[in-house]
């Protein structure tokens, strides 16, 4: 083990010393022939595109043009993820968490989890307390459980690869006895918290308190097991309500009243850091997290948002932020089915990140060759990992992890967007889409989406007044790193 951490750090020392001597280009590409590939790098001035498409990019490199800072990019570690991760055998399985989480591979530093079942879980459907169905008030049958227990095993593993790793957890529903149908799934009638909401009041009756305690003790079971979860939210989809898999439909002022009332002050006397992240639904609805914001401001600092409305529209994002410039903000799911386009993932993350988000989670890590396990009830049959196990016992990185690790591997946490111009999608589907970043070490990255069936000549101003050409493969995403400005 020692050799192959020392191949990797001399691995990750030689990279850090050529991207701040000299520029250099990376690409992935829809025909998979450029799986995060070394290409020619840009040079300095105008350069020669000859016959090649042409397209102007700016950036704005100075103190002036700074927007958020990146917390980090990753997936949703489910069950189906540990499940899935933990059937390679040992050495196997510590070569690709290296790989996801050292800047050899994907460096990514940011991870969510679910807490209990989500419908990428194998049956049947849990979670922490469930208690035969009879009402615990007093939560002393809480219990993480085998499922639990592998979850943080696994999370632990991969924040002892990489320390700067943000971990955030969401439940898909309160123990069935907390809710006023008294299931975790199976059922979408009063499929709602009792916790006196839609009787005149939060915590008029119910079990508000115990919902609160539930995820202290879930925190504090998982920093047993050496994890820190930096950041909750207290219900996934909290518009979603079906009965095919666990959810539970939260109101906006019920949210606000629980984390206000019950869960931040629950985690403040318990001595947590945790954080509350509102919402984590779709852009659709923005007036949601505007609402919990408004009556939970001291317990919040965060939105989760997801990518499943009708017409997604990232620019939601850039418009909360002028309302509320110091919320931070992420795009904490959407999902990378085997049969959608090449470069969703790379939508799904570009998109957010040139509107505010500050992180990118995508849904799921990691799956089986069977998409899965999953529910054999309302579980997601076609939501293929950014990593799938093979029934051999080998693993393979799937299109929308190389999307991803273009923007994760070079713009790491700590990094500052940059505000640009130049990016422009034609109604027909072609176009180009570009970030830039300022790294800690200086280095500035620019990530460009070229979805045109032809290379694009890419030709990059910056506001410190240099200039940058090279080309842009047709279909691909292409990361520049650049040196720092002099």
């Amino acid at each position: 083990m020692r050799t192959v951490v020392s191949l990797l750090s001399l691995a990750a020392a030689s990279y850090a010393l050529e991207k701040r001597a000299s520029a250099s280009a990376y690409s992935s590409n829809s025909a998979g022939n450029y799986k995060l590939s070394s290409i020619t790098a840009p040079v300095q001035g105008a350069g020669s595109p000859g016959s090649t498409s042409t397209w102007a990019l700016s950036v704005d490199d100075t103190s002036s043009g700074h927007k958020q800072t990146i917390v980090g990019f990753g997936g949703a570690v489910t069950d189906a993820t540990v499940t899935s991760f933990n059937t390679l055998s040992s050495s196997d399985l510590q070569d690709l968490l290296d790989t996801l989480m050292t800047d050899s591979g994907a460096n990514f530093a940011l991870m969510r989890h679910t807490i209990g079942a989500s419908d990428l879980s194998g049956d049947p459907a849990y979670t922490y307390d469930d208690n035969g169905g009879s009402a615990d008030t007093s939560l002393s049958g809480f219990n993480i459980g085998d499922r639990g227990t592998a979850m943080a095993n696994m999370l632990a593993s991969m924040k002892s690869i990489q320390s700067a790793l943000t971990i955030f957890g969401s439940p898909w529903s309160a123990p069935g006895w907390m809710k006023m149908n008294g299931v975790i799934d199976g059922s979408t009638t009063d499929n709602n918290l009792n916790d006196g909401y839609l009787n005149g009041g939060t915590a008029n009756s119910g079990y508000a308190s115990q919902f609160a305690d539930y995820f202290v003790k879930y925190i504090q079971a998982y920093k047993d097991l050496d994890v820190t979860i930096d950041a909750i939210t207290i219900q996934n989809e909290p518009l979603n309500s079906q009965s095919g898999y666990p959810t539970m439909y939260v109101y906006a002022e019920e949210s606000a009243e629980l984390i206000q009332n019950y869960v931040g002050p629950a985690l403040a006397d318990a001595g947590l850091d945790t954080t509350v992240w509102a919402y984590d639904h779709n852009t659709d609805v923005p007036s949601y997290p505007q609402t919990v914001i408004d009556g939970a401001s001291g317990y919040v600092d965060s939105v989760a948002w997801h990518c499943y409305a009708t017409d997604v529209d990232w620019t939601v994002l850039t418009t909360f932020h002028e309302s509320n410039p110091d919320v931070k903000q992420y795009m904490t799911e959407c999902w990378t089915p085997s049969t959608g386009s090449w470069n969703q993932a790379a939508d799904f993350t570009m998109g957010p990140l040139q509107n505010w988000a500050s992180g990118v989670t995508a849904w799921t890590l990691g799956t089986n060759s069977d998409d899965g396990p999953h529910l054999s009830s309302g579980g997601c049959d076609t939501c293929t990992g950014l990593v799938t196990i093979n029934d051999d016992g080998s693993y393979t990185f799937e299109t929308a992890y190389y999307m991803i690790a273009q923007f994760s591997k070079f713009i790491p946490t700590g990094a500052i967007i940059l505000n640009g111009t130049g990016s422009y999608t034609y109604s027909t589907g072609g176009g180009v889409q570009s970030v830039a970043s300022l790294n800690p070490d200086g280095t500035r990255s620019v990530v460009t989406e070229n979805t045109f069936d032809n290379d694009v000549y890419v030709t990059l101003s910056t506001e410190s007044g240099e200039e940058w050409s090279g080309d842009i493969p047709s279909e691909s995403v292409t990361t520049w790193v650049l040196p720092a400005s002099s």
